[in-house]
């Protein structure tokens, strides 16, 4: 059983190695990579559970990691250019996720202020580039997620943090963005990245974060 894995696993690096050709597209490339990661998941679930077969289930496998990954679209990368250039010298910090999202991350002296669900007026200029920028890649899709410091109860927190992302789209979606292409979250205080025993740490856990995607197509 143990070699069947192992084979099968094996299949699905050489899968990766032989398909991703530097001589693809990024597009092609990252595609070719997820199928090599759904390729090596099916062969070891073809081992351990479809009857030892594990080329099978990494052929499978292939099939679903290409299909349902995000993919960095000449779109995509338009948007972190030009999202880069609007948050120059904001402390917005914008990225390229390794599932192929662009992040941004908005600390609370851009976003908003403490117990508060109101759009600053620094952070408005940035969410006008980004509503821009957003009708020029009409595949993308949002997702917003607020979060606060640990300062008051989850009673108080978990709804203020979902306000602060619905205030954010709905920003967004006021400059003729669809608001079908969105999805808000709040997570509270339940996701600090630094101490909240500080003001300093607990202005960066009061934070937006926007994550926009490229889906991928057969």
């Amino acid at each position: 059983m143990r070699k069947l894995i192992l084979a099968g696993t094996a299949a699905a690096v050489l899968l990766v190695t032989g398909c991703a050709d530097m001589n693809m597209s990024d597009t092609q490339r990252r595609t070719a990579v997820g199928a090599g990661a759904g390729a090596a998941g099916g062969a070891v679930l073809g081992a351990l559970v479809g009857g030892g077969n594990a080329g099978k289930g990494a052929l499978i496998g292939a099939g679903v990691g290409a299909l349902g990954t995000y993919i960095w679209s000449s779109n995509m990368e338009k948007q972190k250019r030009e999202m880069e250039a609007a948050t120059q010298g904001t402390g917005i910090s914008v990225s390229q996720t390794p599932d192929n999202l662009l992040r941004l991350d908005v600390p609370s002296d851009v976003s908003f202020d403490t117990g508060k669900a109101n759009i600053k007026s620094n952070f408005a200029p940035v969410l006008d580039r980004f509503a821009s920028s957003l009708q020029g890649n009409p595949a993308a899709t949002v997702r917003i997620v607020g979060h606060t410091d640990s300062t008051g109860s989850d009673a108080v927190n978990n709804p203020l943090s979902v306000d602060r992302a619905a205030a954010t789209r709905d920003y967004i979606v006021m400059r003729g963005v669809d608001s079908r292409r969105f999805a808000v979250e709040g997570l509270g205080s339940r996701q600090p990245i630094a101490t909240n025993d500080t003001a300093a740490g607990r202005a960066q856990n009061r934070r937006v974060e926007i994550f926009i995607g490229e889906q991928g197509r057969s």
